[in-house]
């Protein structure tokens, strides 16, 4: 059996009471590193393997033969592993490799969910989730996407916005969106959301690029609607009072 469990934003009290009983159960934990040490302390009997970014295939593959050994494996994936995480590749290995094994997925918070609860409530109405990583869509897919937020005045969560790779990315989003909303449209910037470390920043979509934007960060920019109060970013759903 493979569980893939997701770990939230990185405070352990984050993860939900399922995910936390899932990595007691197995045998074996197999993660990105820097995901396996925000949980440490729950595996510290556990066989654990471990690989870099950019070796999710491989992480995946090394979880199944495990599995195939009659061991319980947990495949851990910070956030919630289907929002951009490992449950689409390694369910996708399975079925491909050893449909037999059963595959359980636990859900967890997403980095947008973590970083609109610190903001206030910015995503009570439609949004959508956009990563700027051109490493697995072109980045002209990325741009379509972008204008489509835009036209449809959708609120707008914005996950790896800034690398060393493509530090200009960011500002290329906010150009864009620009085109469809007014500059005083409120942004919240979160960086290393629910950790320890945790930075809040609320400004415009004018400004936006003003504050210091890296890999740990989410960025969320309001509609039409959005607006800000006491330091809360909420965006109204319409209720009647």
């Amino acid at each position: 059996m493979i569980y893939i469990v997701s770990t939230g934003p990185g405070n352990s009290d984050s993860m939900s009471v399922e995910a936390i009983n899932a990595i007691k159960e197995c045998d074996v934990i197999v993660g990105y590193g820097k995901y396996i040490e925000l949980i440490e302390p729950l595996i510290q009997d556990k066989m654990v393997f471990t690989t870099g970014m950019t070796k999710e295939v491989d992480r995946c593959r090394q979880a199944l033969e495990i599995s195939l050994t009659g061991k319980k494996v947990a495949m851990v994936s910070g956030g919630d592993a289907g929002v951009y995480g490992m449950g689409g590749i390694m369910q996708e290995i399975v079925l491909e490799m050893a449909p037999e094994i059963e595959v359980v997925v636990i859900p967890g918070i997403t980095a947008a969910n973590a970083a609109a609860a610190a903001l206030g409530a910015p995503i009570v109405h439609d949004s959508v989730n956009i990563s700027l990583s051109d490493l697995l869509t072109d980045i002209e897919v990325i741009k379509k996407r972008l204008h489509a937020a835009g036209t449809g005045d959708f609120i707008t969560c914005i996950y790896n916005p800034k690398s060393k790779g493509r530090p200009h990315y960011i500002e290329m989003a906010r150009d864009i969106l620009l085109e469809y909303k007014k500059s005083e449209t409120p942004v919240g910037i979160v960086k290393n959301a629910r950790r320890d470390d945790q930075e809040v920043f609320i400004t415009t979509l004018e400004k936006m690029c003003d504050v210091d934007i890296d890999m740990s960060t989410i960025v969320i920019v309001g509609n039409s609607d959005t607006f800000v109060k006491n330091g809360k970013m909420i965006t109204p759903r319409g209720y009647r009072r």
